[in-house]
């Protein structure tokens, strides 16, 4: 259909600074974080409530007009690329909190508010939001609920998932959804769970309910240095052997922290093949406890170096190297492709020495940092995207990395999602059956397929394609990968 008319119905639906059609004000939207992949949207429109929401909806439903759902654009796996021809819908504009109810510990959220902002809302009342994404600062809630965001935290208290209590919204017809209850349970179907995740196929979500926790009354944090990758893993896969839960447990490789150091001064050991950063919280003399037992376990895994923070200034400079380790990959390339494969901890080593080689067999490097207590890879492979070829090589690299994640019994995504990135993957990782029953959920919310396309349900025709011509790990020379 021609664009005049839709943009004339959408001016008539929403305030004249909510609808942008300018090729400037809609290039700004054209990807995710994963800016591999780009494609101007033809319109953008930005509701500042519900009823705007619903609008939207009703009238792209009723034209057949693709809609593809955006929060803060922090993803990585392309799921917030637009669709040729369709309308973005930005949620920035929805960022109110709505509610805080410090006695029951729930707070109401719009999808546009931003993760750090709950906690920040909350610190009065001795209570914050548990998962915590490295892009906190700027990712919002509808994106984390789209994507089940996690975050170094998560080991302990959980992701989205564990701390969303329901969710409201509007299906692509503009039919109005509420799943999940402030109460300990639901009736019927528990599609909350469902929703959580579904990368924007099933709804746009327009107010979110999460869970708050009391603050813990005191953190340390243990920053322990391994002069081999496999001791490091040794020592992650002890401490949970021994019965301890740690608030979090991330390991970064001597790539990571030769990145990270020079921009934050974080107090890394350069020397180290691999660090690990090891939290306990809760109240002091079970901090006191918990560390203690930790020290001992990493002592006895070999570790060359060991410091504990004696201060909470130390304890966040810890950490500032491990939540600046994605901008800290622009000081050894020019763009970076991160990963995000799950695997069993004992597995941990096996990975790495894998990845060592990839390196050597794709010319390209690759720094390693990771959520180790629950085996959730976040390789950062570096390129260069004004080498003809290098894009295609890292592509190539990435997929391979994540094959071995299935072979190894993990998975091909822990919390960045599927989106476009990974649509390949799933055909290794599910069989037609299970991709069929994927496909039969989402005609069942969206059965004209206009909410986010083409993204995370690859179709048979695609994996097909993709098994006749792939060999798995190097059979085939890599040139002979197909590209979709």
């Amino acid at each position: 259909m021609s664009l005049e008319p839709l943009l004339d119905a959408l001016r008539r639906l929403l305030p004249a600074d909510s609808v942008l059609s300018a090729s400037e004000e809609r290039r700004g939207y054209e990807c995710d974080a994963l800016t591999a992949y780009r494609e101007v949207p033809a319109v953008v429109v930005l509701p500042r409530n519900e009823a705007e929401v619903q609008a939207v909806l009703r009238h792209c439903h009723r034209l057949g007009v693709p809609i593809v759902a955006r929060g803060a654009g922090t993803g990585l796996s392309g799921g917030a690329t637009p669709y040729p021809g369709g309308v973005l819908l930005s949620l920035a504009r929805m960022n109110r909190i709505l509610g805080l109810d410090a006695l029951a510990r729930t707070a109401r959220v719009e999808p546009g508010v931003a993760n750090l902002r709950i906690s920040e809302a909350a610190r009065p009342h001795g209570l914050y939001y548990a998962p915590d994404p490295s892009s906190q600062v700027a990712c919002t809630i509808g994106g984390n609920v789209a994507e089940n965001s996690g975050g170094v935290h998560c080991l302990k208290y959980g992701l989205t998932l564990h701390n969303v209590l329901g969710v409201r919204g509007y299906s692509v017809s503009g039919e109005r959804l509420h799943f999940g209850a402030a109460a300990l349970d639901a009736p019927g179907l528990d599609l909350l769970a469902l929703t959580i995740g579904s990368e924007g196929l099933l709804m746009v979500v327009t107010e979110v309910l999460v869970r708050l926790i009391a603050r813990p009354a005191c953190a340390r944090v243990v920053l322990a240095s391994f002069a081999e990758v496999r001791s490091a893993a040794a020592a992650v896969a002890e401490i949970v052997a021994a019965g301890i839960i740690p608030a979090a447990l991330e390991m970064m490789d001597r790539k990571a922290t030769a990145a990270v150091e020079p921009f934050v001064r974080a107090g890394y050991d350069l020397s180290a093949a691999a660090i690990l950063l090891v939290e306990s919280d809760g109240t002091a003399p079970e901090v006191e406890a918990e560390t203690a037992q930790i020290v001992a376990l990493l002592r006895g895994c070999g570790a060359t170096a060991l410091q504990v923070a004696s201060s909470e200034l130390e304890r966040q400079r810890f950490w500032s190297g491990r939540k600046s380790a994605f901008p800290a990959a622009a000081r050894l390339a020019p763009d970076y492709y991160c990963m995000d494969g799950t695997i069993p901890r004992k597995h941990v080593g096996d990975v790495l020495e894998a990845i060592e080689q990839m390196e050597d067999r794709y010319g390209l490097r690759c720094m390693n940092v990771f959520h180790a207590g629950d085996g959730n890879l976040h390789p950062l492979i570096l390129y260069d995207a004004q080498q003809p070829g290098s894009w295609e090589r890292a592509e190539r690299f990435g997929a391979e990395i994540l094959e071995l994640c299935v072979a190894l019994g993990g998975t091909i995504t822990g919390e960045h999602g599927v989106g476009l990135e990974k649509m390949n993957s799933m055909c290794v990782q599910f069989s037609p059956a299970e991709r069929a029953a994927f496909t039969a959920v989402k005609e069942a919310f969206d059965p004209a397929g206009l909410l986010n396309p083409g993204k995370v349900i690859p179709t048979l025709a695609r994996c097909a394609e993709y098994g006749r011509m792939h060999v798995h790990r190097g059979a085939l020379p890599h040139a002979a990968l197909p590209r979709f």
